[in-house]
């Protein structure tokens, strides 16, 4: 009954998790089962997503059963729910290599807010390599009554674990003793989500591994990264990257007489976006074995496994030496744990050596410059597989100093108001990644990018738009005309408008008392903008703002305003953010830093009629 939840526990709350029990059974290097019963009490549309009623199988996983039931406020049953009513569906539709690979989940619509849903799974792999984390707690808005999970397993299968980010939650109760583990988590209160707080830093999970595991009908053993590695390399992947006669020919001929290694990549990448398409299927989910790429080569489409053994096939043929890398891609940097020896990752994608660096290729996308990884991939520790073993390094990092837009322009003020201008910003580093996709999308959906980054602009209307994708450098160049009526407003015979009308930075930050959390800005930038501006004939200035400088810990903000005659401004401003981690109690220094910003870039001028 939703009554007997304490009050405590409500309060924030979209969900609370009331019993969420996780029960693992490792019988044998081949064989684990694992039991969940999850009781949630749903308080509207935004906690349905605390349910998590799905399970993935294919031929080595099983769901043995599947079941849930739906109750009202009150405990009286509403509907209860077989496996025939959950839905069963292939992870790719209509593919038939990924037939084998299925989903089963709750498509639950409620009738009535409040309920609680009780949901039971049974699920039974040979795959031990993979122990799925524990999460207690993992949303935000959600409460916790109780989380449990009890693990039994052979002492002799190596069984390890790491406890992560749960110094802060002291009602941990924990029994470890030979072949068994337990932990039960107790009363937890609903976090609200704080600005820049980082998910992975807050929220507390367990990491469970074997060092004699079963992967993909392959025995494993493994104490460190390298043997880890090599059985990767030896049991899962090899026999993966034959290619028909027929394209070795053809990638061959393309390649040419080329000797130089990166020269010769590029050629290859560039052939694989032209001829594959990538299938979302995240690692785990479609199998840890990539497919052949003799069939990606004949259908054109995968995963991300499929592709990156593709494309490293396709190496391979002209003599370019690569490597499978496995690690988590997300938007969110998070590493692979270099102190924990199990199967890890979500994602995979190619390592090319290259005399002291490494080169690293998104092969899921169709368009990436060769060689760049963007914000999913970007600065993480990832595990690269070689043939004589594994090894954690770092994937490229994109210096604050890197991030850069750059824009060059100028507008004119006619003496009604009305705003024309031009606009030149070329983009590099991450700033690439924000904008790279816009020359693709419809051109509705560009005029309603523009007119919401410009929404300092009213009455907006974009002239002309056009864009340069330099691949080779990685750079965006965006060409822009524009027009809007009304811009400087005319009071009591007075006009006045922002100085920047091309690069606001929203300083909307949100006052946050009492802050729990630390705080990240996962990725610094530089912005760096030159705009001409012509003022209105017959005007003259009666107020100009002054030139600004801010210089804190966490970057770095000046404007200067340079006038050129009675006629021309020169508006010139810099603004950097410094990427780092900070304390709660650094976050009020950094939203009065952005407060001050987003004042200095709304600073008008003053215009009267000359006399």
């Amino acid at each position: 009954m939703i009554s007997t939840i304490a009050d405590s526990l409500k309060q924030n709350a979209n969900a609370v998790i009331r019993l969420n029990q996780i029960d693992i059974l490792i019988t044998s290097q081949e064989n684990m089962k694992i039991t969940n019963k999850r009781v949630v009490s749903v308080f509207n549309e935004k906690g349905m997503a605390a349910i998590h009623a799905i399970e993935g199988y294919d031929n080595r996983t099983k769901v043995t059963s599947i079941e849930a039931t739906v109750f009202d406020e009150n405990g009286k049953e509403i509907k209860r729910i077989k496996r025939k009513d959950f839905r069963d569906q292939c992870v790719i539709d209509g593919s038939t290599l990924f037939s084998d690979n299925r989903i089963l989940f709750l498509n639950y619509t409620p009738t009535q807010y409040p309920f609680t849903i009780v949901y039971t799974s049974e699920i039974e792999t040979s795959n031990t390599a993979f122990i799925p984390k524990w999460h207690p707690l993992s949303d935000f808005n959600v409460s916790l009554e109780s989380s449990v999970l009890n693990v039994n397993f052979p002492v002799d299968l190596g069984f390890k674990k790491k406890l992560i980010n749960f110094s802060n939650f002291k009602a941990l109760k924990t029994t470890d003793t030979a072949g068994q583990l337990s932990y039960e988590l107790v009363g937890v209160v609903a976090q609200k989500p704080e600005d820049y707080s980082i998910s992975n830093l807050i929220f507390p999970n367990l990491m469970m591994g074997l060092e004699k595991f079963h992967l993909e009908g392959v025995n494993g053993y493994a104490k460190d990264w390298k043997e880890f590695g090599k059985w990767y390399s030896d049991e899962i992947l090899a026999g993966t990257t034959e290619l028909p006669e027929e394209t070795k020919t053809k990638i061959k001929s393309l390649v040419g007489d080329e000797k130089d290694i990166v020269k010769k990549a590029k050629i290859v990448y560039q052939y694989v976006q032209s001829k594959s398409r990538y299938v979302s299927i995240q690692v785990g989910i479609g199998g840890w074995k990539p497919m052949l790429a003799s069939d990606v080569d004949r259908v054109g489409y995968g995963d991300c496994k499929a592709l990156t053994n593709y494309t490293k096939a396709l190496l391979d043929v002209v003599g370019v030496p690569s490597y499978n890398t496995l690690l988590y891609g997300d938007p969110t940097k998070t590493n692979i744990e270099s102190d924990f020896v199990a199967m890890q990752g979500n994602h995979m994608i190619l390592c090319i050596p290259q005399n002291d660096k490494n080169i690293f290729l998104e092969c899921t996308s169709q368009d990436s410059p060769f060689g760049y990884q963007g914000t999913f991939t970007d600065d993480r520790d990832v595990l690269v597989v070689k043939s004589d073993g594994g090894e954690i390094v770092r994937t490229t990092i994109y210096e604050d100093k890197d991030n850069t837009q750059i824009s060059k322009g100028s507008y004119t003020i006619s003496p009604t108001g009305d705003f024309t201008g031009k606009i030149n910003i070329l983009s590099s580093g991450t700033q690439y990644n924000k904008k790279s996709q816009i020359p693709n999308v419809l051109p509705h959906q560009k005029e309603s990018y523009y007119k919401e980054y410009w929404d300092n602009i009213n009455n907006l209307k974009i002239e002309k738009v056009d864009f340069v994708n330099d691949k080779e450098k990685v750079q965006l160049t965006e060409e822009l005309a524009l027009s809007a009526t009304n811009y400087g407003v005319i009071t009591n015979g007075r006009m006045l408008f922002e100085v920047n009308a091309y690069n606001h930075t929203s300083g909307n930050v949100k006052r946050i008392r009492n802050r729990k959390t630390p705080f990240e800005i996962q990725r610094g930038y530089v912005d760096k903008d030159e705009i001409a501006i012509e003022l209105p004939v017959h005007f003259v200035i009666e107020f100009l703002p002054t030139n600004f400088e801010l210089i804190t810990k966490f970057g770095e903000y000046k404007t200067e305003i340079i006038k050129k005659n009675n006629s021309i401004l020169l508006y010139k401003r810099t603004m950097f953010l410094k990427k780092g981690l900070y304390s709660n109690k650094e976050y009020d220094d950094f939203r009065l830093f952005m407060e001050q910003i987003e004042k200095n870039d709304n600073s008008k001028i003053i215009l009267i009629p000359n006399p």
